[in-house]
């Protein structure tokens, strides 16, 4: 390991040891190489060769006009995408749905952007780790 220094601003450091106290970590480095990982994998996922795993997470409105036949239709549709799908019954109205994906990762965010953009989705989160 490498001891580096680093300035920042007043607000930003009360961001970064707010973040720390708010996640856990027991310093600053920690958190920065967290933040450093997050980053390098979010840039590995944009290139279009890369594959990798992903978990999809959303929340819609399962009675919304043809929503649930239109998510499961894009399911079905990137059927070589999917390892595992959960559905939770959230209440009457909410379901959630949690997807886990494996393939490339251009492909699984092309998909996770069709799911999200669909109306009555709402909360929809795409967290990507690419293969090393």
């Amino acid at each position: 390991m490498q001891r580096i220094t680093i300035t920042l601003d007043d607000d930003l450091l009360a961001t970064l040891d707010a973040l720390s106290q708010q996640r856990g970590y027991n310093n600053r480095s920690e958190a920065i190489r967290d933040i450093l990982r997050n980053t390098l994998t979010h840039e590995h996922t944009q290139h279009g060769g890369q594959s990798g795993y992903a978990v999809l997470s959303y929340v819609y409105e399962h009675e919304k006009r043809d929503l649930a036949s239109r998510i499961v239709s894009a399911q079905h549709h990137h059927h070589d995408l999917s390892v595992s799908t959960l559905h939770v019954h959230i209440n009457h109205d909410d379901c959630l749905e949690v997807a886990v994906l494996k393939g490339n990762m251009h492909e699984i965010q092309h998909f996770a952007d069709d799911v999200i953009a669909q109306r009555g989705v709402r909360h929809g989160h795409l967290q990507c780790l690419a293969e090393e």
